[in-house]
């Protein structure tokens, strides 16, 4: 029966890319992909000669999973792949594959490179979970509300960015998760300039500014999870460091205890370790 691959392909790092991925794009009558001239250049790199190349991107999913599922009718294989990474995961994908298994046909997976998980694995959280975020909203204000939201999850939060946005999300996640928070950043996964840093939010800001060259490429954000200390929600605990960057610590820690109801001594005991 005809089926659609979902294929990861690599980073950056052409040797990430599996021996059954590249058996699978050979194999296929059809790849579909986000860009087509960036997907023939990985083609002709392994020698794979694609027998029709189609364009599936943000702008005309609907339409092209019209066009897959005539392509299944017909008895041809697809695969459907991205740019770099896993397709379907933050790049388009996801809307054709729920038609695609709607219309009746199987859906494959042929697993490999995500940056989500590759970064993942070298942030060294061993506790909770994580929750993938992908891009947040452009919008200075849009992107504070969604990270407002985001300030209790006791998971790790996985977010990407681009080069020309990445100093002001983590500037705002530093304001909206305070400064302790620490923050694993990944830069150009598998490349030549790959580089990853992790540090409290508070030093992200000194970091970018010691390099303009790390403000460059393709990010992944990983963000511990929100603490409970002493029985003091992670809410209590970001209103302390807003007032803690104004105020002496008695007073935050009054201040803090009075609006939110915690307890003054938890309080206390957190604002002294964050202090030192």
């Amino acid at each position: 029966m005809p089926s659609l691959y979902v294929v990861a392909t690599p980073l950056g790092n052409l040797r990430d890319l599996s021996p059954r991925a590249h058996d699978t794009l050979a194999a296929v009558d059809v790849v579909a992909a986000e860009d087509t001239r960036h997907s023939q250049r990985l083609l002709d790199a392994f020698g794979i000669r694609a027998k029709r190349l189609l364009a599936v991107h943000q702008h005309n999913e609907q339409q092209a999973a019209g066009h897959i599922i005539e392509c299944l009718a017909q008895g041809q294989h697809v695969a459907l792949i991205t740019d770099a990474g896993t397709p379907a995961i933050s790049d388009p994908g996801a809307r054709l594959v729920a038609r695609v298994r709607e219309a009746g046909y199987t859906v494959s997976p042929v697993p490999g490179a995500c940056a989500a998980v590759a970064a993942l694995s070298v942030a060294g959280i061993i506790e909770g979970g994580f929750r993938f975020i992908g891009f947040l909203p452009a919008k200075t204000q849009s992107r504070r509300a969604a990270l407002m939201a985001l300030a209790d999850a006791r998971d790790a939060l996985v977010f990407y960015e681009a080069p020309h946005r990445v100093e002001a999300c983590v500037a705002d996640m530093a304001e909206v998760f305070g400064g302790g928070r620490e923050i694993l950043i990944a830069r150009e996964l598998t490349k030549r300039y790959e580089e990853v840093a992790v540090m409290p939010l508070i030093e992200a800001g000194a970091w970018f500014a010691a390099d303009a060259n790390r403000s460059r490429g393709e990010f992944v954000l990983v963000v511990r999870g929100a603490e409970v200390s002493d029985g003091v929600d992670a809410g209590a605990l970001r209103i302390l460091g807003l007032l803690l960057d104004e105020l002496s610590l008695k007073t935050a820690v009054r201040l803090a205890a009075e609006i939110t109801g915690a307890s003054r001594k938890g309080l206390y005991a957190h604002a002294l370790k964050q202090q030192q």
